[in-house]
C-alpha cells in the first residue's frame, strides 16, 4: 500500500476550498471575493503542479 503524501493532499484540499469559496462568493454576489479566490485557487494549483514536476525528475 502506498503512503499518503500529506503535503500534496493538503495543497489539493486547499485548492478545492478556494473554488468552494468562489462558489460561496457567487451566491453572495461579491465579485472581488470570487476573483480573489479563483486566482488563489489557480495559483495553488500551479504550485502543486510545479512541485509534482520537480519530484518526478
Amino acid at each position: 500500500m502506498k503512503k499518503i503524501d500529506f503535503p500534496m493532499l493538503l495543497l489539493a484540499m486547499l485548492v478545492i476550498f478556494m473554488f468552494i469559496g468562489a462558489a460561496i462568493g457567487i451566491s453572495l454576489q461579491n465579485i472581488w471575493m470570487v476573483i480573489g479566490l479563483i486566482l488563489l485557487g489557480f495559483m495553488f494549483m500551479g504550485v502543486g503542479i510545479s512541485i509534482k514536476q520537480k519530484r518526478s525528475k
